[in-house]
């Protein structure tokens, strides 16, 4: 007999070793599974940011581009720039001056020259980084120049070859600015962005031309001044401030496709040489005069440190534009997260072992199961709030409105007053200003719909439009009342909400006001939604409103 309880006991034994090692095994399977998940999460993050990051500061880049190509095109409609180029123009070929005003005609080369010398040196000197303005003939003599006396009477292309092509680019962009790209100055041996555009006469025919050099270290001031590279981490505000950010060491660099060379790089001596890193070559090769806008990521190594960017690649210039950063920052923090789940993982094994064998563990289970109960308390108070209430602004959503609608007391006697706030072009500021932006304005449109009507309900009833509900009784309050409100709210949110570097956003509405005498359901979010629709943007003082 004593046998036989000493089998069962041994028997007994065994049975708890297999679930320590099913336990075990569930365990580490477990930790593996989170750590790699997580792992990878935290790298699609850290891609998805250095992705952002290119492509926001290769719109910079564009926007800093064609903003100097306007001011050009500004430059070349003045009238001091065609009645001088059709003075020497009519003077070279013999003309009578036809296109000429008669005050014109009176005046002699040299005294439209100084008249134009004179806005070339003003409106040269109101544009930034401006490397050098100047007007010139058709066979490219320079006329007049904004900051080089020394260059008026020199002729910039003497090579036939190299005139004509540069006469046949300015007439394909017609009325438009031919940008010849990146180039280093003949002048100042500074790198610049060089552009033309060609003056044509009544007739369509050119007479002549405009021309901008812009220094390319204005461009790289402005990215610089934007947070995410190039930084410097000695300054201290900068440290405290980004030390902790995956791009704090981040570059810029910028490729040309079909020259395959430097136009932005950290090492100056680089500038307008051939790019020497093979992965960085190969993308210049595979790009080359491809007219098709593109993104993506490189790996590259230089001088034993690896590096990973992301680029942009901008077909009107040929351009390749990269936010470049070392890889062991770019992913430290899915470098990080893997080791702690790893050591997570292995303590979390040995806690199980030990807890598996101390004394006390029914009790410790309770504890769990208590907290566990806790816990999934809270987690149903949250989801009963996330059900009802919208998690950015806290307005009451659409599910609540819908929920209202059905117990809403709502008749001849208890009209009540429906009104929509509709931002107007929500997915345009979202696009111009970024997402948190459009949240920040989200939010302040509920702060001022709560502040406009203290003790009323707002509901977010769609990703841009807002709902206020007013109940009714004995005729208070009167339709004017609601009405003044309705306007009081509509100025204060038409204040401009500023934007850090960006501007501010002038936001506008569309907005409609419903007072319903008769039983009421969600079909009142859709008459709002017409009437904001039929009205388009809201005028003070001139809101739709409507009894139904």
């Amino acid at each position: 007999m004593a046998k036989s309880k000493k089998k069962e006991k041994k028997k007994f034994k065994i049975s708890l070793n297999f679930v320590l090692i099913i336990q075990l095994a569930i365990m580490l399977s477990v930790s593996i599974v989170t750590t790699n998940t997580v792992s990878n999460r935290t790298r699609e993050s850290a891609d998805a940011h250095m992705a952002m990051t290119s492509e926001e500061r290769a719109q910079v880049v564009l926007n800093h581009i064609e903003l100097y190509e306007r001011q050009l095109g500004d430059f070349a409609r003045a009238r001091q720039v065609t009645d001088l180029l059709n003075k020497v123009n009519d003077e070279k070929n013999g003309l009578s001056g036809d296109e000429l005003t008669k005050d014109v005609k009176d005046m002699s080369v040299e005294e439209l020259t100084a008249i134009a010398q004179k806005l070339t040196s003003e409106f040269g000197g109101s544009i930034p980084s401006c490397e050098g303005l100047w007007i010139g003939t058709w066979d490219t003599v320079v006329l007049t120049h904004s900051t080089s006396q020394e260059s008026i009477g020199m002729q910039t292309r003497t090579d036939e070859a190299l005139l004509d092509e540069l006469r046949e680019k300015m007439k394909s962009k017609g009325n438009g600015v031919y940008n010849a790209g990146i180039i280093k100055s003949p002048a100042t041996g500074n790198q610049i962005v060089s552009m033309y555009k060609a003056i044509y006469d009544k007739n369509s025919k050119p007479i002549g031309l405009v021309g901008l050099g812009i220094k390319t270290d204005g461009l790289i001031n402005t990215l610089d001044r934007i947070s995410g590279a190039n930084k410097d981490m000695n300054n201290a505000k900068n440290k405290e401030k980004y030390s902790k950010s995956e791009l704090r060491n981040a570059n810029y660099l910028m490729l040309s496709s079909t020259a395959k060379t430097y136009l932005f790089v950290p090492d100056k001596e680089k500038i307008n040489q051939e790019v020497e890193i093979p992965e960085l070559k190969e993308l210049c090769e595979k790009y080359g005069n491809n007219n098709t806008q593109d993104e993506g990521k490189v790996e590259y190594k230089v001088n034993g440190t690896e590096y990973v960017a992301s680029y942009v690649y901008l077909p009107n210039y040929n351009w390749l534009f990269f936010v470049s950063a070392p890889v062991k920052e770019v992913y430290a923090l899915t470098n990080g997260m893997r080791l702690f789940l790893i050591i997570f993982g292995y303590v979390l094994l040995i806690l199980t072992v030990v807890f598996f064998f101390i004394s006390k563990r029914q009790e410790k289970i309770n504890q769990k199961l208590i907290s566990t109960i806790a816990k999934n308390s809270q987690t149903r108070q949250s989801l009963n709030t996330a059900m009802f209430k919208d998690v950015l602004t806290n307005a009451n959503n659409r599910v609540s409105f819908a929920m209202d609608m059905e117990n809403a007391d709502v008749s001849a006697q208890k009209p009540c007053y429906f009104m929509m706030f509709n931002i107007l072009g929500f997915s345009e500021i979202n696009t111009r200003f970024g997402n948190d932006a459009g949240d920040r304005l989200l939010v302040r449109t509920v702060e001022t719909l709560t502040e406009v009507f203290p003790g009323k309900t707002v509901y977010r009833t769609g990703s841009d439009e807002f709902v206020v509900m007013i109940p009714s009784e004995g005729g208070q309050p009167a339709p004017d009342q609601v009405m003044n409100d309705v306007n009081t709210a509509f100025r204060q949110l038409m204040v401009p909400e500023k934007i850090e570097n960006q501007g501010a956003i002038y936001p506008k509405y569309k907005i409609a006001v419903i007072r319903r005498s008769g039983p009421a359901d969600t079909s009142v979010v859709s008459a709002l939604k017409e009437m904001t629709n039929v009205r388009g943007e809201a005028t003070y003082g001139m809101i739709d409103y409507r009894e139904m």
